[in-house]
């Protein structure tokens, strides 16, 4: 058996640092293709619900893969799974700038990429809490928090790509950026703080704490998906990840279409998702902050109480003003919905199988970002309007933040409570 050693340094701070970059850059990349949708409306002719359905594809693909990264993610680590399958994300942008037609597209975007959102993804988050015991919900949200900051600097860069340069040239462009990043920083990510004969962080703490109930359960223990699913928690988990999913889906494909409709120019939309990912930097910083305080079922709860909020201000934007503040609002409270999920998923169901866990339970976000992004898309069609979608989204925010407070989390969840066989 390895021993473990003590030192000052510790490389949990790299692995955090190096899925920041990736998120940061491959995420930061797709959530602007909202700027993309109407050049490729224009071009092409599609309706918004064809234009839309290419990200739905891409969802539901990412969930069934998803599932098969966090396996591969448990057995060969994150570093092969990026480098092999995170790769992807940076070559579909490359041949996004290539297509002609319609099955082009949804070849592209919506099976290539989805093999790249999957390999980015569900790793990323299993290995960060792999590494961390204490500051788990802080660590999870800085490097989530990449995602903001890359949507705050490639949302305005890609929108003046687009309007000098054209909307083939930004994927050339972007497409670059991600493939080199990913490789780049994958290289430096290892499964677990076993690796180099060290524990996760804080988890010396928690063996001289085992009687403080309010220690997060940092086992290494835990449930097995086949124990996990006979739980009623693991499908409210489920049902509040699709309502996440959901909401992040309709947001990030229609609420710049959304802005244009009103009159704004692409310039504003722009400047609405780099103010998404401002106040996300927060969000994600200070939800993980809180949930390290109050608990992960708290800190998610309210957060989908701000999302529901931010929402409906949508069903009344007229002026520029409240569209800034829905962005404030979102961006703060979609950051600390992303930042708990894991973390959670961690508390209630332990480490021991928390990779494929986490693909798992991330393929109801997959299933909700799909129909969050095509069901818009529908009804905007037929209605002409978004006023109906965005309700529902709202609607879906505040039954996730009621299911989210009838959680039950580690230490009152117990094995004995599966059925028999």
């Amino acid at each position: 058996m390895r021993k473990t050693t003590k030192s000052r340094f510790f490389y949990g701070y790299v692995v955090v640092s190096a899925s920041f970059i990736i998120w940061a850059v491959a995420f930061g990349a797709t959530v602007t293709f909202g700027l993309f949708f109407k050049p490729l409306l224009e071009e092409f002719g599609w309706t918004r619900a064809m234009t839309s359905g290419a990200i739905s594809l891409a969802m539901i693909l990412a969930g069934f893969i998803g599932i098969i990264m966090g396996r591969l993610t448990d057995r060969f680590g994150p570093k092969v799974v990026l480098v092999v399958f995170g790769s992807f994300m940076g070559l579909s942008h490359l041949l996004m700038s290539q297509i002609t037609n319609l099955w082009q597209f949804y070849l592209v975007y919506g099976v290539l990429m989805s093999i790249g959102i999957s390999a980015v993804n569900v790793p990323i988050l299993a290995t960060v809490a792999r590494w961390f015991v204490k500051r788990r919900g802080l660590m999870t949200g800085v490097v989530l928090s990449g995602l903001c900051l890359g949507q705050m600097i490639m949302a305005p860069v890609t929108g003046e790509l687009i309007m000098n340069y054209g909307w083939r040239h930004s994927y050339l462009v972007l497409g670059s950026i991600v493939l080199v990043f990913i490789i780049a920083a994958g290289l430096f990510l290892k499964r677990d703080p076993k690796e180099i004969g060290k524990l996760p962080y804080g988890a010396d703490e928690l063996e001289k704490q085992e009687t403080n109930s309010q220690s997060p359960d940092l086992q290494p223990e835990g449930f097995s998906i086949k124990n996990a699913i006979q739980t009623k928690q693991f499908w409210m988990l489920w049902t509040i990840l699709f309502c996440f999913g959901f909401f992040r889906g309709s947001v990030q494909t229609h609420v710049v279409p959304f802005i244009t409709d009103l009159g704004f120019s692409l310039a504003v939309g722009a400047g609405v998702l780099a103010a998404i990912g401002i106040s996300g930097i927060i969000g994600r910083i200070v939800i993980g902050i809180t949930a390290d305080r109050i608990g992960n079922k708290q800190a998610l709860a309210i957060s989908f109480i701000l999302v529901a909020a931010s929402l409906v201000s949508l069903l009344v934007a007229k002026e520029m003003w409240i569209l800034y503040l829905f962005a404030v609002i979102y961006g703060f409270s979609w950051g600390g919905t992303a930042t708990v999920r894991a973390p959670i998923a961690a508390e209630m169901f332990g480490l021991g199988s928390l990779g494929m866990l986490l693909g798992t339970v991330e393929f109801a976000v997959a299933i909700g970002h799909a129909i969050g992004s095509i069901l818009p898309g529908w009804i905007f069609d037929v209605s002409g309007n978004y006023q109906l979608a965005f309700l529902i989204t709202a609607t879906l925010a505040i039954i996730a933040a009621v299911t989210t407070s009838l959680l039950k989390t580690k230490g009152k969840l117990e094995l004995s409570a599966l059925p028999q066989e």
